[in-house]
């Protein structure tokens, strides 16, 4: 599972390091990052990645419409939208547009596996 290529796209670094971290720990080491929606989607076009962990609350280009971008380029992409708290109106919006799953911050190392796991063996 080591080849997967997983795009990370969050706006603060610590969170990438977490979520970096954590795919590490099940042999998931094949990472490209983006700090922002308008940079997840050119890393996307780039690099074709098998999964995206994608940030809703971003900078210049939010994750909703960055999900709408990547799913326009390749309606078979996969991606986990990374959600806080009380977002639960754009999760289901997430959903809707094509998202294969979602994980709520601050992650649970487990939840956040699992989800990552199940999106890559799908």
């Amino acid at each position: 599972m080591d080849d997967k290529l997983i795009l990370i796209a969050d706006d603060a670094a610590f969170m990438r390091k977490m979520v970096c971290m954590t795919l590490s720990e099940v042999g998931l080491t094949n990472v490209v990052e983006a700090t922002d929606g308008n940079e997840a989607v050119s890393q996307y076009k780039e690099h074709h990645p098998d999964l995206v962990l994608l940030d809703i609350t971003m900078a210049n280009k939010n994750g909703l419409d960055a999900l709408r971008k990547i799913m326009e380029l390749d309606p078979d992409a996969r991606v986990i939208m990374c959600t806080a708290i009380g977002q639960q109106q754009t999760v289901m919006e997430a959903l809707g547009l094509g998202a294969y799953d979602y994980v709520v911050k601050p992650f649970q190392k487990d939840k956040l596996t699992e989800a990552v796991l199940n999106a890559l063996e799908t």
